[in-house]
């Protein structure tokens, strides 16, 4: 089946996304920039492919569902956003300058952040999080609304008494937006992360919306 690649494509930085003929993008679907999805690939609606000042490389029969957010970043170091050949991203689900290997599930409304790394056959499901820098096995599972953190990974449900003290530990703001600041100093550490997405985000002004016709 060759299906025809549609999609709202965004030149960003210079760079424009790249789809494979066999790939389809639904009507609604965003690709921003450095974005490079593979033979038969899906790519449905709603869903927002961001690659801002790196990349995102989507693979091949990979689904991107309903309103996914994919973003790839700079701000704290080169993070690409790389989907390997097979996965599921479920809808509403949210990956953020990580590593997804092959035949990975990633179940609805779950979240993989920024230098996390999901091996082969892993399944995140619904509600989850794997947090920065996390490293999940091949074929390991994180269940519904649990928190996978460190390596080697370690889960933590909900309510558990040790969560916060190992979020802190993960120092989010610095591996995701280069921000050092204490964890007890919230105003000034989510001014800070708010001054990095200002800027980066600032770059979109000079964006240029694709025209269709130039595709064929």
């Amino acid at each position: 089946m060759t299906a025809e690649s549609q999609g709202i494509r965004i030149r960003h930085r210079g760079r424009e996304p790249q789809v494979h003929p066999t790939a389809y993008i639904a009507p609604t679907a965003t690709l921003v920039g450095d974005v490079r999805v593979g033979p038969r690939a899906r790519v449905m609606y709603g869903a927002v492919l961001d690659a801002e000042g790196s990349r995102i490389e989507v693979g091949e029969a990979a689904v991107i569902c309903e309103n996914a957010v994919l973003r790839a970043s700079a701000a704290a170091g080169d993070q690409p956003m790389l989907v390997g050949d097979h996965v599921f991203v479920g809808p509403h689900a949210t990956l953020l300058g990580c590593e997804v290997g092959r035949c990975v599930y990633v179940a609805t409304a779950a979240t993989v952040l920024q230098c996390a790394k999901v091996g082969n056959g892993s399944v995140v499901a619904v509600g989850a999080l794997v947090h920065a820098r996390t490293v999940v096995p091949d074929e390991y599972f994180v269940p519904p609304h649990n928190v996978a953190l460190d390596a080697p990974v370690r889960l933590l449900a909900p309510g558990d008494p040790g969560l916060t003290e190992a979020v802190r530990r993960v120092d989010f703001a610095q591996v995701a937006f280069g921000v050092d600041a204490e964890w007890t100093d919230r105003i000034s550490r989510y001014e800070h992360v708010a001054e990095v997405r200002v800027a980066e985000f600032g770059a979109h002004a000079d964006d240029e919306v694709l025209d269709p016709a130039r595709r064929h």
